[in-house]
């Protein structure tokens, strides 16, 4: 006997509503569907483990079948099936889910219920034109329904000729969503959402190469891993299956650095495999590689709202049902178990970080280069990662030596220690540009770190607040005797009009463009006659604007350079004492300044070649 009624619904407008607003993706109804599916065996599971089911349960699984000529798709599960009454209920009464009713019910059997909003049947109706559902019920003495709608609120209820437990949804594909309707569509999506469903997903039949074609085997075509690794007991696994899992996410990623595997049961539930990166500088291209899951079903890779900013850099799987949803499952909603969970992670890291600096410190070293960018982010937008990592942070010298924060403090502190008390960090960025400055600071006795992370200008400002009575300073910021002043130094007596005559002759032969400051030293004779710096405060915030640190007018500014004239040099109390008549040898010591700091070239830099040669042939030829 056929029966006909209307959805309840508060609207004629539900199905507009459906297919233009409630997902924000067409292509989420096959995971959707799927989902259902999977829930539907795994209730059956639950009623056989209760005892209430002592019947064969049978190949539990859910088969997908696409008639690319007919355009329909379809959804069969040999899960619990409805009744009529059921049909009623959970069909015919949007957003009336069965999932919140059934997990109560047997909480104690079930491992894992997917839906819980009713609404991830209707999103069916994006795609096609007709939706059917056959099913049957576990329960004795049951009778087959059908329930067929063309996306109105009308629809039409009668038996069906299903003769097997469970359900089956036959979607007529709409003549606007024809895509649905093709094999490598479909496989794609299956890929993408279901690759980790609990339960068996079968798509057609496996294939060999026979006979110059591809032939479908007997073997049904699993698309499916039902237990992946993040399900399993880390100690049952091995090294090689972490990294077999990596290579199945990632198949053109470099090695992992390392690996944690996420377990917990309380207060909320979540499980996981992460994994540390090859990040090296590219900051950006590495994020949303964190797959969310939800009871082994894909929802999204963007888990900004889970995981702390810097947590995006890491790899791998996260599962949790307690990550509220919305009813689209492609957007997070903010709540306290998202705060707990992303606490969690980040102690989780913290902890594996510090265990291998404790137990595998070289292990540490050898992966540091690669692995410094993450750690740098982290202290630097999460304030208890940044005081967890103080512990484990590593720098680097120019001499590739690694120390923990703690470990160099205590070995640079009695050369590097200025007359104001504080110990100074000098470091370089460019071992062969700033070459010559790193053996003038070695000759000292000096020790210079390398920080050439595109977030040390930042960073360098952290550990100056996290470190007491500290200050970094980069070896090309000053001369030497002023990176570490240990006493007050002597400056030339020069009168103002000396001091003007000095600042117009060295301006005359600089490059313009750029602001210069002139300054007069006593550097000793054996110095540089003049040596060219750039202020550490200037260059730092200019570094940090272009980072976006939210100082963007110190990248407004020009260049900025410190010009400092060794007066005791021999040459230049040769060019002072002839009144800077010998403009050619001054424009020759200021080229060689310009040269060791790379700021020399084009017509300048062959102008100078030239002139040197001219020097060096005059010299042999004399």
């Amino acid at each position: 006997m056929t029966n006909t009624g209307k959805i309840g619904v508060t609207t004629e407008n539900i199905f507009p509503v459906i297919k233009q607003f409630l997902y924000s993706d067409h292509e989420i109804f096959l995971r959707e569907l799927v989902a259902n599916a999977v829930d539907a065996d795994q209730k059956m599971k639950a009623l056989a483990a209760s005892g209430e089911f002592a019947g064969e349960l049978g190949d539990l699984k859910v088969k997908i079948d696409l008639d690319e000529a007919a355009g329909t798709l379809k959804i069969t599960d040999n899960g619990i099936g409805m009744t009529e009454e059921e049909v009623d209920k959970y069909i015919n009464q949007i957003a009336f889910s069965s999932a919140g009713e059934f997990l109560e019910k047997y909480k104690d059997n079930i491992g894992a219920i997917i839906g819980h909003f009713g609404l991830g049947f209707y999103s069916a109706f994006m795609v096609a034109k007709t939706v059917t559902i056959d099913t049957l019920s576990w329960k004795d003495g049951a009778k087959a329904v059908r329930w067929t709608c063309d996306g109105n609120p009308e629809f039409q209820m009668s038996e069906s000729d299903k003769a097997e437990r469970g359900t089956t949804i036959t979607l007529l594909i709409a003549d606007d969503e024809k895509e649905y309707a093709t094999k490598s569509r479909i496989q794609t999506l299956l890929n993408k959402y279901c690759k980790f469903m609990p339960v068996p997903v079968v798509f057609g039949k496996q294939q060999e190469w026979k006979d110059g074609k591809y032939v479908d085997k007997e073997e049904d075509n699993v698309i499916n891993t039902v237990e992946p690794i993040w399900t399993k007991a880390p100690a049952d696994l091995k090294d090689e299956d972490y990294d077999k899992f990596y290579q199945a996410l990632y198949p053109m990623a470099d090695e992992p650095l390392f690996h944690i595997h996420l377990n917990v049961d309380y207060p909320f539930n979540l499980t996981g495999v992460l994994y540390f990166p090859k990040i090296k500088d590219k900051l950006e291209v590495q994020k949303n590689k964190i797959q969310l899951y939800c009871n082994q079903m894909f929802v999204t890779d963007s888990v900004e709202n889970i995981v702390p900013d810097f947590l995006t850099l890491l790899h791998g799987v996260i599962d949790s049902p307690d990550i509220p949803l919305n009813v689209s499952r492609s957007y997070l909603q903010s709540d306290a178990n998202v705060k707990k969970i992303s606490g969690y992670i980040t102690k989780k890291v913290a902890d594996r970080l510090d265990e291998i600096f404790r137990n595998e410190r070289e292990a540490l070293e050898n992966k540091w280069d690669n692995l410094k960018l993450f750690i740098e982010y982290g202290m630097l937008s999460d304030e208890k990662f940044c005081d967890r990592a103080m512990k484990f942070c590593l720098l680097k010298n120019t001499d590739g030596k690694y120390f923990s924060l703690e470990d160099y403090r205590k070995g640079i502190e009695g050369e590097q220690t200025d007359k104001d008390s504080k110990v100074v960090y000098l470091y370089a960025t460019d071992t062969e540009a700033q070459y010559s400055f790193i053996e003038a600071a070695k000759a000292k006795g000096y020790d210079v770190l390398l920080l050439d992370c595109q977030l040390d200008s930042h960073f360098v400002n952290l550990l100056e607040n996290k470190i007491e009575n500290s200050r970094f300073a980069r070896v090309d910021s000053d001369t030497i005797e002023k990176l570490i002043p240990k006493t007050e130094q002597i400056k030339p007596e020069l009168s103002e009009d000396a001091k003007k005559e000095l600042d117009e002759a060295v301006k005359a032969v600089l490059p313009e463009g750029n602001d210069y400051m002139i300054e007069a030293e006593n550097l000793g004779a054996t110095a540089a006659p003049i040596v060219i710096t750039q202020s550490e405060f200037m260059r730092r915030y200019r570094e940090m604007s272009a980072l976006g640190g939210g100082m963007n007018f110190y990248g407004e500014l020009p260049q900025a350079y410190n010009i400092v004239v060794n007066m005791e040099n021999p040459l230049v109390v040769k060019i002072v004492e002839g009144k800077y008549e010998d403009k050619e040898m001054l424009r020759q010591i200021a080229d060689l300044a310009l040269l060791s700091n790379g700021m020399l070239k084009g017509k300048a830099l062959a102008e100078f070649i030239a002139r040197s040669a001219k020097v060096v042939e005059d010299a042999y030829l004399k």
